[in-house]
């Protein structure tokens, strides 16, 4: 019997194991759920005297690739470090349990802390006066929640080559890196010259750019370019974690 006969059955044990197992840890939720939420509303509803609502829109965008960021890198990159020092990924290497239910139920609990995260923050929008049509929210929810996966990836690779603690110290680095130097906080137009090159090749920055032209707010680029570039570095980070994988096993 195929791996693809038992979605229901190990696929489906496995991705519930690992949902009950990450919501029950306040150290993982707490800051991966709620950071993105309260600094929102910190920089979009708190400092601001008069905030519009298109300035509102603008980081709801980009707030929302933040939101993904941070379970994404922390539930992949720290969390299978974790595992592996435990041992615990050598031990389903030897079960019958496919290697694809691991991975499909590590990407099941991160997007359900992103959708969390982006729910707070959209939220938060309605508050600030941010409204959009049907199609905009629909695809901006979709590419915020897509938005993980590239981050996922690299975590991946991270947790596969590092010791716990050094990947959650580079999970932290990457996190905020990427908020900051993608231009997710505010505009990379603001950061100095040698910042913005950075900042383009990460994925965060040009997620940005696509996000805020779902929502209709200033872009840099063609939304050509940013796909074009999001799709190599995402390509780059599945070979990045792959070999981490092998590696693993050798």
């Amino acid at each position: 019997m195929t791996d693809l006969a038992l979605p229901a059955g190990i696929y489906g044990r496995e991705c519930a194991a690992e949902l009950k197992r990450s919501w029950r840890l306040p150290q993982f939720i707490v800051p991966t759920v709620l950071t993105p939420a309260a600094f929102y509303a910190l920089f979009t509803l708190a400092i601001p005297a008069h905030p519009s609502p298109s300035e509102a829109t603008a980081t709801l965008a980009t707030y929302g690739v933040f939101a993904a960021i941070g379970p994404a890198l922390f539930g992949f990159g720290a969390g299978i470090a974790s595992e592996r020092e435990q041992g615990l990924i050598e031990l389903k290497r030897v079960s019958p349990m496919p290697a694809g239910a691991y991975v499909a139920a590590k990407l099941v609990a991160t997007l359900a802390a992103t959708a969390a995260a982006i729910m707070l923050i959209d939220a938060l929008s309605l508050i600030a006066g941010v409204r959009l049509t049907a199609a905009q929210w629909g695809a901006l929810t979709l590419l915020h929640l897509a938005s993980a996966i590239p981050f996922a990836l690299v975590g991946f690779g991270i947790g596969m080559r590092m010791s716990a603690k050094g990947a959650v110290a580079l999970a932290n680095v990457l996190f905020l890196g990427s908020a900051i130097l993608g231009g997710l906080w505010f505009p990379s137009q603001l950061l100095p010259g040698w910042m913005r090159a950075i900042g383009e090749v990460l994925p965060s920055y040009h997620l940005g750019q696509l996000a805020r032209f779902l929502v209709g707010a200033d872009t840099i680029g063609t939304v050509a370019t940013h796909a074009a570039a999001l799709l190599a570095m995402t390509a780059a980070a599945f070979l990045w974690a792959r070999a981490g994988w092998r590696r693993s096993a050798a």
